[in-house]
């Protein structure tokens, strides 16, 4: 009798294994380290590929830039008269260029190339959050898959505990209450896996289009023995992210391009000059009353605007409003970044704090106690709510000290995003 009931206990707890692995095979599953990981992000994510057009277009606009206006070449036929009075008839043909002054093709240069600058410290800033957005991403996942596993660590001890319970109820060694709520705890854990599971794979499909992926590929990130202890000391770090922060250079830099649509718009209220050149030929007139031979003719002209809108100072108000503007942008930029860096220094500081508050002998303990109890209420020793506390117990510190460990990388992260400073290269 003994050893059917071991038989039969045994082949339980093999369904209850089972049942706590998710199988999909519409994915392949490989693993992925984070050196790798970054380095796909950095070579293949699209949104990347696309901002890198950004900065050849800004080249290419300042090649346009400097392009001279075009000159025009004119053409015409003419009648003198009507045909009965043979006044003859002719042709004209000129060449005309619009000569700037002012230094207009240079200060557009300028401002092209300022631009094209501003283009490439946000081009710039933009890798900057995306290395951080990818590396939380990464630690996202990586963390939704050990909630995962915790869970079903936890799942499959109900499980296997349900099994038992049914069996000693059968045999009359517990009341119905006890297996019944054994069984509804294992149900509970169940949900709550299938839940985490769902959530854990979501954001493993996230790396994939990171990396831009297309593969039916889930990679599974996978962790090192990495430290993430930085002796910081927050005044370096303001420094660095002053000196460093590709959008305050970038806000540095909008102004240096508001002065140079300040000059063009300067430049562009000097007159321009038009030159032509053309070329007459009149035919032979036959008019009995004055005959005129054939001749040709060459004119040469110049044409000087008018410039009645440079009574209109609107577009230089306009620059100078900028010019202003830019630099109030620039200080709050300025203000931004170091309130980014203050906070980010003292959420790493938290953290860091409440890492050193677990360690390794916290989880052994109530895992040890967690096997105790089952152990006891196996022999009849523990009533089954003691055993269910220990597991809620156990969960709770694995949960909390990994949700820990998740925290103080992310803000880890942060902070080296705030101050444009890296040194990850190990997750």
């Amino acid at each position: 009798m003994k050893t059917q009931i071991r038989l039969l206990l045994s082949f339980m707890l093999l369904i209850g294994n089972a049942a706590a692995q998710t199988i999909d095979s519409t994915f392949t599953h490989k693993n992925l380290d984070y050196s790798s990981f970054i380095a796909q992000v950095g070579k293949n994510n699209l949104g990347y590929a696309a901002e890198k057009f950004n900065l050849s277009i800004a080249e290419a606009n300042i090649i346009s830039a400097g392009i001279f206006p075009d000159p025009e070449f004119t053409v015409g036929l003419f009648d003198n008269s009507e045909r009965i009075k043979q006044l003859g008839r002719g042709y004209t043909a000129g060449l005309s260029w619009t000569v700037e002054l002012g230094a207009k093709r240079q200060a557009r240069r300028q401002v092209a190339k300022d631009e094209a600058e501003t283009t490439r410290l946000l081009f710039e800033d933009y890798f900057r959050n995306l290395r951080a957005d990818a590396t939380l991403a990464f630690l996202s996942a990586r963390y939704n898959q050990q909630l995962a596993a915790t869970y079903r660590s936890s799942y499959q001890q109900l499980a296997q505990l349900a099994s038992s319970d049914s069996i000693r109820y059968q045999l009359g060694a517990i009341p119905q209450i006890d297996y019944r709520q054994s069984k509804l705890e294992a149900a509970h854990m169940r949900n709550t896996l299938s839940a985490a599971e769902a959530t854990a794979n979501s954001s493993l499909a996230g790396l994939s289009l990171l990396m831009g992926d297309k593969s039916p590929i889930l990679w599974l990130p996978q962790g090192s023995d990495v430290s993430f202890d930085r002796n910081f000391s927050l005044s370096t770090l303001l420094s660095t992210a002053v000196r460093e922060r590709a959008d305050l250079k970038a806000a540095l830099q909008n102004k240096q391009l508001s002065h140079s649509l300040l000059q063009l718009a300067k430049a562009n209220r000097v007159l321009d000059l038009g030159i032509s050149i053309g070329f007459t030929y009149n035919g032979e007139a036959r008019n009995e009353t004055a005959p005129t031979p054939q001749f040709n003719a060459i004119n040469a002209g110049l044409a000087i605007p008018l410039k009645f809108s440079n009574f209109n100072k609107g577009e230089l108000k306009s620059a100078q409003f900028k010019i202003e503007q830019d630099e109030l942008i620039y200080q709050d930029a300025a203000l931004r970044i170091q309130t980014e860096v203050n906070q980010a220094y003292m959420q790493y500081k938290a953290t860091q704090k409440q890492v050193l508050q677990f360690n390794n002998t916290m989880l052994l303990e109530a895992k040890a106690i967690l096997e105790g109890k089952i152990y006891s209420y196996n022999r009849g020793e523990t009533a089954l709510l003691e055993v269910i506390n220990a597991q809620r117990s156990y969960n709770d510190t694995q949960l909390a000290y990994n949700e820990a460990r998740y925290n103080y990388a992310v803000a880890l992260v942060e902070l080296q995003r705030a101050a444009a400073t890296w040194d990850i290269d190990q997750l």
